[in-house]
């Protein structure tokens, strides 16, 4: 359960304020982590490559609080800020510097915005079109997402930078998204290093939802475009989704979860990619996991995984929300 922490003294003490709260919640996780390491081909991953090949088993944890702030106006309109504070330690493997822990402390960028009925507008840390599409993160694989391939699309630009200061293009961003019955549409754009406008527009209709995006970018590598389908086949949700990665080329990932009981369900996937962040892959990659509710917001988690790599990770472990 989210916990709120009602600004009383902001109330009082602002005029023409008709409502102001702030709201903590996150979660917590914790576990371990396998890379095999075999057949890696130079791709720099955590829980990667040590150059040997070497497979390993580490711990992985992470916590994160996020902060939500708004106030309503007389008029009925909302405005907010969001920020993470977030502290993650995992092992990372692989030349320059050899074996070493990984450690990231840090509160992320603001996301400012102003909301009023299916109309937002959000400035600075924004969350992104293509990043926020649906479609785009079918599934949660495992404790750690195990490297998210399962992604198709793979430079969206502007996204919600989660754990540190935010890069230039993400604190100078602006976005407009939009709802209206079962259409949503979302754009966004930055001016940072790379100057990029994105957009898509998504549509529910007999249980599926259908998302188009694209992307104008003066890098070369970045998405162009994006379109993905999901809804329920019989006890599945299953969905489809492709991106054209510019000079990366396509990546298609089909992805499905469904229930195992009344408090376990089982996420699987397979993509299939020409590149990975600028090196050939081997084309296919696979995964599969399981999440089991153990009431209270607590799950326990695991998930192993083919990468593009050509090895192997695998997590197992406990995730707490609050």
């Amino acid at each position: 359960m989210k916990k709120v922490l009602f600004a009383t003294t902001a109330l009082v003490a602002t005029a023409g304020v008709a409502a102001a709260d702030v709201t903590f919640g996150g979660y917590g996780r914790f576990g371990v982590i396998y890379s095999s390491a075999a057949g890696a081909n130079g791709i720099a991953q955590t829980f990667g490559d040590d150059g040997a090949g070497d497979s390993s088993v580490d711990i992985t944890s992470r916590f994160r609080l996020q902060i939500d702030a708004t106030a309503e106006s007389d008029a009925g309109v909302t405005f907010g800020a969001r920020v993470r504070i977030e502290q993650e330690n995992d092992e990372i493997f692989g030349p320059p510097a050899g074996d070493r822990s990984y450690n990231s402390t840090g509160i992320n960028a603001p996301r400012f915005f102003a909301r009023s009925g299916g109309l937002e507008v959000g400035v600075g840390n924004i969350f992104g079109a293509l990043e926020f599409m649906p479609g785009m993160y079918p599934i949660d694989l495992g404790l750690t997402g195990l490297q998210y391939e399962y992604s198709p699309y793979q430079y969206g630009g502007d996204f919600y930078d989660s754990d540190g200061a935010g890069a230039a293009s993400t604190n100078n961003a602006v976005e407009v998204m939009y709802s209206a019955g079962d259409l949503s549409v979302h754009v966004s754009a930055s001016d940072g290093p790379n100057e990029r406008v994105a957009a898509y527009v998504a549509y529910a209709w007999n249980g599926w939802k259908f998302a188009l995006g694209g992307q104008d970018s003066n890098s070369a590598s970045d998405t162009e475009l994006a379109a993905s389908a999901g809804g329920n086949i019989g006890p599945a949700f299953v969905s489809l989704a492709w991106a054209d990665n510019g000079t990366n080329g396509d990546q298609f990932t089909l992805a499905a979860r469904f229930d195992v009981g009344a408090a376990t369900n089982i996420e699987a996937y397979i993509s299939d990619a020409d590149t990975i962040f600028g090196t050939p892959t081997q084309n296919t990659g696979y995964g599969i996991d399981f999440n089991h509710d153990l009431g209270g917001g607590t799950s326990l988690r695991g998930g192993v995984a083919k990468l593009f790599a050509g090895h192997t990770v695998a997590d197992l472990g406990v995730r707490f929300n609050f």
